[in-house]
């Protein structure tokens, strides 16, 4: 696991909490998970230098079963074998495949699509779940949540190039152009080279840790 492991722990404690606080019924049961959930605010606050309290908010936002969250990343290409990227403007401007998080409601290739249309103005069609990847087991900078991404490989049909709020550029890269400013929160160089492999060998199977 490429991650610290106090953050794996600290994540492992919170998720306890969470679970635990969504079926407790007792309120002793209730007050120790609620005590596990301060003690995990504590851990993340010291390790990542971020505010306990906001920490803190953050955990107590989370209901339910405690789950990983799912992600999505949109390699699209064009005919020419060109890959579309964006500028992250929450990221310093740093390119990044498109993508965001997975909607109620949609699929996962649905909310591909999604992403890439509201960043992009692209209008374009799912043909491949290429890979799912833990984001913890990889060399992402750490994050609070256990995230799950799933990377499609998709075929332009439409639209217009259009940036968003959340897009400041929108561009198309050979496999030997890829920026090295990448938004390694949300993509690394590697996985941009795996999505050029499978779209050159479509039978290539899902990949998966």
């Amino acid at each position: 696991m490429s991650e610290p492991a106090w953050l794996s722990w600290a994540r492992e404690i919170a998720a306890i909490a969470q679970t635990g606080l969504h079926y407790a019924r007792d309120p002793h049961d209730i007050g120790r998970y609620q005590a596990l959930r301060a003690l995990a605010a504590r851990i993340l606050a010291s390790g990542t230098g971020v505010g306990e309290a906001d920490i803190h908010a953050a955990l107590a936002g989370d209901i339910g079963h405690a789950t990983p969250k799912i992600g999505v990343r949109a390699a699209v290409f064009d005919d020419a074998g060109h890959i579309l990227m964006v500028r992250e403007t929450h990221d310093a401007g740093k390119w990044s495949l498109p993508g965001g998080w997975a909607e109620p409601g949609q699929t996962v290739a649905e909310s591909a699509a999604r992403e890439v249309l509201e960043e992009t103005g692209y209008i374009v069609r799912a043909e491949k779940l290429a890979a799912v990847w833990d984001r913890a087991r990889h060399q992402h900078p750490p994050a609070l949540h256990s995230i799950t991404r799933c990377f499609f490989v998709l075929s332009l049909v439409g639209g217009t190039p259009t940036t968003s709020d959340e897009t400041s550029e929108i561009a198309w890269f050979s496999e030997h152009e890829i920026p090295e400013n990448l938004s390694t929160a949300r993509v690394l160089a590697w996985q941009i080279a795996r999505m050029f492999a499978h779209r050159r060998e479509p039978e290539l199977p899902t990949e998966f840790d």
